[in-house]
């Protein structure tokens, strides 16, 4: 009966996923080629790829993206991705400091006329926010509230992948068209998107009849964000291209940033450095946790080695 209920269950399982993916479900996130480096069990970060993607989240994310939870200090502990051993004290780090004092804050103490001015951040700041208020988060992104990235990662399903993937899964430019109509007298600008020549859809990619998806006014399709796209596809509804459409643009053009190390700056470098600094944020003790975890197996893995031996010694003359 219990195997009767579990059978049950998955058989269910598998009918929601399939209505999820008719109704036009996401694509599922994947990896940049070769994977990520901190996946495994004595996987570890990258270290220059946080420092850069670091460099990525100021110079492209933190105009609309805010990271609440951390403080410009925890990029100079140890495991963050500017900690020197020379300044245990990550508040101390020189470079710590300087990548604090970039940004200016408001005082929270007003001055002698009781407005609060600006000062640069030190690192117990938190990491400076973009907007004051969600209210004008939204006033700024037409109605769209940009989510906190200090845990997106753990927030969306495919963690470091989710957010690769939706970053270099937009449509290239060249796949847009605007067209011009006439609707009650009215003229109407429609952007169009030519799904049939999307190769990035690989298997999901339309081959029968007009392939083409209407983009709404302020949105942005990818393949990787959760909706349903049926009811702006011109075509097959059947065979409605996955994904949805989503307030942020593509964010990413090949040399935007002009990485302090030298490395080229394309799309999916940059991609694979803000999702590993992403990655980091949501879990900076990662590489402590699995050195300890992995002592922790080995030890457990000899202790059992010793008990064994220690049972048949003890019990050598008992029949069982």
């Amino acid at each position: 009966m219990k195997t009767f209920r579990i059978l049950a269950v998955s058989l269910a399982g598998l009918a929601f996923a399939g209505l999820a993916h008719a109704a036009g479900g996401a694509k599922h996130p994947h990896a940049p080629e070769g994977g990520w480096p901190f996946e495994g069990v004595t996987g570890q970060y990258d270290k220059a790829s946080v420092q850069r993607g670091y460099q990525v989240y100021k110079q492209v994310c933190a105009s609309c993206h805010s990271m609440k939870l951390l403080s410009y200090r925890n990029l100079g502990e140890e495991g963050g991705p500017f900690y020197d051993p020379a300044y245990p004290n990550p508040n101390d780090n020189p470079f710590v400091k300087a990548l604090a004092a970039e940004n200016e804050i408001v005082s929270p103490v007003p001055n002698d006329v009781g407005e609060f001015d600006l000062r640069p951040a030190t690192p117990a700041d938190r990491f400076r926010s973009p907007f004051p208020n969600d209210a004008a988060a939204r006033a700024a992104n037409g109605g769209a509230l940009p989510p906190d990235l200090s845990v997106i990662t753990k927030a969306r399903v495919g963690g470091a992948s989710y957010i690769y993937s939706l970053l270099t899964g937009y449509p290239d430019f060249a796949l847009y068209e605007d067209r011009i109509t006439e609707e009650n007298g009215e003229t109407v600008y429609t952007t169009v998107i030519d799904m049939a020549k999307f190769e990035k859809l690989g298997e999901y990619m339309p081959h029968h009849g007009p392939a083409y998806l209407i983009q709404p006014t302020g949105q942005y399709y990818n393949p990787y964000m959760a909706g349903d796209t049926k009811p702006n596809y011109l075509g097959d509804p059947r065979h409605a291209p996955p994904g949805g459409f989503l307030a942020m643009g593509p964010q990413l053009t090949d040399g935007r940033v002009e990485y302090t190390d030298g490395t080229e700056a394309t799309i999916d470098q940059m991609a694979i450095d803000v999702s590993q600094f992403l990655t980091w944020a949501g879990d900076p003790k990662l590489q402590a946790r699995k050195e300890v975890g992995l002592a922790t197996m080995v030890y457990l893995g000899i202790l059992t080695i010793l008990l064994w031996f220690s049972y048949k010694r003890i019990w050598r003359k008992v029949e069982h």
